[in-house]
């Protein structure tokens, strides 16, 4: 339920600012979210944890099928933090998820 209501929170904050997503959740593969916006495309794997390190194990490369591939941790207390894939990951690492689609940057 946890992860469900991660990627829930994602999803809108994604359409709030135009965004047009996709749920591919249930863990029935790489990732959970796929989110399209004049002419890009993006495909996240969200993660929560209340910890202040979270390990992941999953889908390690940049791209999936030429698209970018972002890892989205809620670490909780409105600290979402969005990066490409890494094994460790902190509630200061990669970028500000609200900065993120302010400047629709990727890192």
């Amino acid at each position: 339920m946890k992860g469900y209501r991660a990627e829930r929170k994602v999803k809108l904050l994604l359409t709030e600012v135009g965004w047009k997503v996709v749920r591919a959740g249930g863990s029935l593969g790489e990732y959970d979210l796929i989110a399209f916006k004049e002419g890009s495309c993006i495909f996240f794997q969200i993660k929560s944890t209340k910890k202040s390190k979270f390990y992941y194990y999953g889908y390690m490369q940049d791209t999936y099928e030429g698209f970018p591939f972002r890892l989205v941790v809620d670490f909780g207390r409105n600290n979402i933090r969005i990066s490409e894939p890494r094994k460790m990951f902190g509630p200061s690492d990669g970028q500000n998820f609200h900065e993120f689609l302010n400047g629709n940057s990727f890192q």
